[in-house]
This record gives C-alpha cells, structure tokens and sequence, in this order.
C-alpha cells in the first residue's frame, strides 16, 4: 500500500492553520517519526494521514492499494478500553476484521504473550495500568497484522519504565515487518526508535533527514533550535 503521497495538504480549524502546505512520500521500510514541539500538529498530520480528518486543501494518495483495502492500524496516547478482559479486548478488533473465531483466539494469544501479558489475559482490561492498556492497545493493532501502524505519542503518559516496554514493543512490531509511523516530542526517544526524522514545527515540514545527520548537524535553524533547547 505504500508510499503514501502527501502533496500540499493543509488543514485549518478555527481559521487557524493546523497543518500548512505539507508535502512528503511515505515509504516502506524504515521507522518514520514526526517530532516536533507541543502544538507542532503532530497528531493532526498522523490523523490526515490515517484517515480520520480530510485535509482542506491538497492530496493524500496510498499509491499502492489500488482502491482496495488497506491493512492499516492506529494507537492512541490514550488507548480506549473495551469493558471485557484484555484477550476479548484483542479479539473484538479481529472479529470486526472479519478474521475466523478459531484463527482469532489463537492469534490473541500470540499477540498478547509476545507483549507480556498472557497471564494477565482474563482481567478486564479497564483494571490494568496505564502502561498494560497500552500494550494491550499495541497487541490489538499487531493482531490485525497490518502493513502500517501509526503510533500517536504512544509512551507520553507512562513513567519510564513503562515506556521502555512500548519501545520495545514498537522495535518487535516493527521487525515482524510492518511499517512504523509516531510522533513524539521526545528527543531520546527518536533517537532510539527513528530510522528517519519528519520535523514539523509550527504546522510546517521544515525537515526531513536520516536520524543520525539529523541529530548531528540539523539543517534548518528551527530543528537545531529545538534539539539545543530540549537537551540540557
């Protein structure tokens, strides 16, 4: 399904422009992580991307799905959970896929064992800590084996230990061959995780740089601002 083709899109709310001109194609392969400050419009541009907002102006193409459908998933900083236990939690979303009852219940478990918590699989999923939601949350997306996952700041809630569990997560999903797509405003964390940097400041893509030149030598005074600012 991929690349996907940004091409001048904006997106105003409140005659304020969230988004403003951005273009860039998606590719395959390497984790993609859009940083920026606060109030960049990090989490507008991933939902654009998903799907869940239309642009006000511009494209946005899947060159690769040829109309039909896309196998794509999306995780919340706050993930929603069902009233039932973590495993029914993971095989709702799988059932609303149209996977098989038997095929379900396995790749649950898999899932859910591959995130560390297949012992706390019949506990209902409400009762869990922030950090297990959110593994849960990730085991649900990984369930529906998609070929892009984007990640809304997935650990921004979470204390550190936390979430180095999700990072870890993030690192698996990603060798089991699907497409990862964050934001984050952590510059630890893009270093960790990213393959690629997306700036964005201000609604704006003012960069975009493999992860090592970017931290080492950023090109744009607002990326350099940014990395001096957050880093003691």
């Amino acid at each position: 399904m991929l690349p996907l083709v940004l091409d001048a899109i904006s997106f105003r709310a409140g005659g304020k422009a969230i988004i403003d001109r951005v273009s860039v194609e998606i590719s395959t392969g390497p984790r993609t992580v859009i940083l920026g400050p606060n109030g960049a419009g990090k989490s507008v541009l991933m939902r654009l991307c998903h799907g869940l907002f239309e642009p006000t102006s511009g494209t946005i193409v899947w060159q690769g799905s040829n109309g039909g459908h896309r196998r794509q998933a999306m995780v919340f900083q706050r993930p929603v959970m069902l009233r039932r236990s973590a495993l029914a939690n993971v095989i709702y979303g799988m059932r609303l896929a149209g996977i098989t009852s038997r095929e379900r219940e396995l790749r649950a478990r898999d899932v859910l064992e591959a995130v560390g918590l297949l012992h706390l699989s019949g506990r209902p999923a409400r009762m869990l800590s922030g950090g297990e939601q959110q593994r849960v949350a990730l085991a649900r997306a990984w369930a529906l084996n998609p070929e892009v996952l984007f990640l809304d700041e997935p650990t921004a809630n979470l204390d550190p230990g936390a979430s180095r569990d999700i990072e870890n997560i993030i690192a698996q999903i990603h060798a089991s061959g699907t497409k990862i797509i964050m934001t984050t405003h952590n510059l630890g964390q893009a270093r960790r995780l990213a393959d690629e940097i997306l700036f964005l400041h201000q609604g704006r893509l003012v960069e975009r740089a493999a992860v090592e030149p970017f931290f080492r030598q950023p090109e744009s005074a607002e990326a350099a601002s940014f990395i001096r600012d957050e880093i003691p």
